[in-house]
């Protein structure tokens, strides 16, 4: 099966959920019931790896032609997967594993997913009831597992409880703050038969998500952001998973005032115009990050003031203890974890935001001019913190990164793995739209770019979509080639390969005396022929001037999945970087070293 011979649903920016009940009255399995319950909730790809738990579950999928099976070549690539096409889409992606070893190595999908809060429901397979705590082969408590890293779990034992729970996972799992649900299904369960009702919507006492933020604090959010005379606006990837983008983006012209988006909600503000300020954070710009500490009005959007955005919170805080905070997020838990907010607000990004915008259009006061600010903000911008020094005879990774905008027109779905190569692509890729900026940001997960990026290539196959990685991280999954070769997934892969572990041997250079304890990669493949060898196209790109002839010739071949492997400057790091443990004020930069 092609790429081209796969089904495609026409919209990807909401789940599909049934209007009225599917009561069919059938005597289904268990098995036929999960197919039946992911077509009618619009599954559109299950990502997977069959085994003894699910071969049932397998039969019935071979049966049908509501929904396309993806075969991975590893449990971890599956979740991966469909964790890509939800962040891409807006949907929940599904995953299917069998028991045991199946569930086990899934899980590092799952903590990334749940970290994210990515909207997934993974189907696990487990023994039959009857031999679930006797150590049957390949029995693992899948529930108590996984119940750290997900939103919530179930344990199916009796089939009569499969439809409501697949119904009640599609719920949890996507409403609120979304995040993975896990549905454990004994073999024997999947076996079993009852009459088949399935509910077209659940309600549950105890998850009632709130939606509308409050009316008073909105007010008062308001009357604040006017007020304002050193604002600064601090989008996070919430904005983008609760579809926000557009009125975030209103929000802020709006306003004329200053904004920055971090790691996870690149591309919820377009990173070309005048008002955004770059990234902010551990490797943010210096105009983002000193305005985040020297504002007078901090309006949090849909972000959580993380380790890697604000640094040390005693330092946030202590560095300006009379700034005001706004912070919007759909998670009340979230709210004043680690720093202290002035007005919360619970609620629905895209709802407050509509309440907040039409409040402000019907406002007599206007905002405050801010020109003595925004002066401030360009003197921070003009040290030009990301410049670096171009060679004629080595290439340069950021080079790379900016020449593939430059050939796809900033418009193709970018996948990274995780380090250096990471930051690089988020620093100079300048990402203009939501849901084209896909990496591990919570969990920070080697090994996901490659099942990210067949994840986006199957949801949209008119796009282009390239992953970006590291020669440490893609030999991590490096398998799924095999995948993208049985579906002829044409992706662009990519590597700035340094030989070296890069971020590790950065912090090594920089915290532990350069002592670079495992972090040269001295046993490397040659990724040209291990990528013909899986069927694709590989080639090895060692001069600065031969890069963007070879971007152009790799996206040119739009049926062929293309590894370009880029021999990059072993010495390179990236600039700016605040040391852990220090503030986002304490940065490093290039020109003190």
């Amino acid at each position: 099966m092609k790429l081209s011979e796969l089904p495609h649903s026409q919209t990807k920016s909401a789940n599909f959920a049934v209007d009225k009940p599917v009561v069919s009255g059938e005597i289904l399995s268990g098995a036929e019931i999960l197919c039946r319950a992911l077509k009618t909730e619009g599954t559109e790809f299950v990502f997977g790896y069959p085994g003894g738990a699910v071969l049932a579950i397998y039969d019935e999928i071979y049966k049908q032609d509501a929904f396309k099976h993806i075969l991975v070549r590893h449990e971890q690539a599956a979740v991966h997967a469909a964790d890509a096409y939800s962040r891409s889409t807006g949907r929940a992606g599904v995953a299917l594993v069998t028991s045991g070893p199946g569930v086990t190595n899934a899980v590092t999908g799952i903590a990334t997913a749940y970290m994210d809060s990515i909207p997934m429901v993974i189907i696990t397979g487990q023994v039959p009831t009857y031999a679930i705590g006797q150590d049957a082969f390949q029995e693992c408590d899948t529930v108590g597992i996984t119940r750290p890293c997900v939103k919530h779990n179930f344990l199916v034992k009796d089939v009569a409880d499969l439809a409501i729970t697949l119904k009640k996972a599609f719920y949890i799992a996507t409403t609120g703050r979304p995040g993975p649900v896990v549905v454990d299904i004994p073999k024997d369960v999947s076996m079993a038969k009852t009459p088949y009702h399935y509910p077209g919507s659940v309600e549950m006492r105890s998850y009632r998500p709130l939606t509308k933020g409050h009316s008073g604090q909105i007010r008062k959010a308001m009357q604040m952001l006017l007020d304002a005379e050193r604002p600064m606006i601090y989008i996070g990837g919430g904005a983008i998973l609760g579809d926000a983008s557009s009125q975030v983006t209103e929000l802020v012209r709006l306003l004329g005032y200053p904004c920055t988006n971090t790691l996870m909600g690149l591309g919820a503000y377009p990173s070309s115009d005048k008002q955004f300020l770059g990234m902010l954070g551990m490797h943010g710009t210096v105009e983002a990050n000193m305005a985040m500490q020297n504002c007078d009005v901090l309006f949090a959007v849909g972000a959580r003031f993380d380790d890697r955005v604000i640094g040390n919170p005693e330092h946030f805080n202590a560095g300006n203890p009379t700034r005001k905070i706004i912070h919007i997020d759909i998670d009340p838990s979230s709210i004043s974890k680690r720093v202290k907010v002035d007005v919360p607000i619970v609620g629905g990004i895209k709802d407050v935001m509509i309440d907040l915008l039409a409040q402000l259009k019907a406002a007599e006061q206007k905002p405050n001019k801010i020109a003595a600010w925004w002066k401030q903000i360009e003197a921070w911008r003009g040290k030009n913190c990301m410049r670096y020094k171009m060679s004629d005879t080595i290439i340069k990774p950021q080079y790379v990164v900016q020449k593939l905008h430059e050939v796809t027109k900033g418009d193709a779905i970018v996948t990274s793995d995780v380090g250096q190569h990471q930051m690089w692509a988020a620093q100079y890729y300048g990402f203009e739209k939501p849901r084209r900026w896909i990496n591990s940001g919570g969990l920070g997960t080697m090994g996901v770019g490659l099942p990210y990026a067949m994840g986006c290539k199957l949801a949209f196959p008119e796009l282009d979509v390239a992953c970006i990685t590291g020669e440490g991280s893609i030999q991590m999954n490096i398998q799924e080639l095999s995948t993208c070769k049985q579906y002829d997934i044409p992706l662009k892969v990519i590597l700035l390969n340094n030989r070296y572990l890069g971020m590790v041997r950065q912090w090594q250079e920089f915290f532990h005396g350069n002592r670079h304890s495992e972090s040269y990669m001295d046993a490397l493949p040659d990724f040209t022929k291990l990528a013909e060898a899986y069927g694709h196209v590989g080639m090895k790109i060692e001069k600065p001037g031969d890069v963007e002839g070879a971007l152009k010739d790799a996206f040119a071949m739009k049926d062929r999945l293309v590894f370009l492997n880029f021999v990059t400057d072993q010495t390179e790091n990236v600039f700016p970087m605040v040391p852990g443990g220090k503030g986002i004020s304490e940065m490093i930069l290039a020109e003190d070293l």
